[in-house]
């Protein structure tokens, strides 16, 4: 059974950091890329970033300067550490697994305050 957890969310001031985890389990998460995404209420889920199984990345134009994504394939966890944090980057923050079927996470809370 797949099963991804994301953590990390929280309060945080405007111009904070957060790093947010994603543990995965139920598949083989070593060849598995991983991606996160982001749902402000009433939008879309907005891509973020993504990581491949040999670490090549890429980001959504939003977050290009300030997210930077990475893995720990002995954890199973892939990170998505948030710098510069403003109250835009308010949302729901989830993980996603890029395998045949794509895994979500259930997401993890982010509120920034100005």
């Amino acid at each position: 059974q797949v099963r991804l957890v994301e953590s990390g969310g929280g309060l945080v001031q405007a111009g904070g950091s957060l790093r947010l985890s994603c543990v995965a389990s139920g598949f083989d998460f070593s060849t598995t890329g991983m991606a996160w995404y982001r749902q402000k209420p009433g939008k879309q889920r907005e891509f973020l970033a993504l990581i491949n199984r040999v670490e090549g990345t890429d980001y959504g134009d939003s977050v290009k300067d300030r997210f930077t994504i990475s893995r720990d394939n002995a954890k199973s966890t892939v990170y998505l550490q948030m710098d510069s944090l403003q109250p835009e980057d308010t949302a729901v923050y989830y993980c996603q697994s890029l395998g045949g079927i794509a895994y979500w996470g259930r997401g993890t809370q982010v509120t920034v305050s100005s």
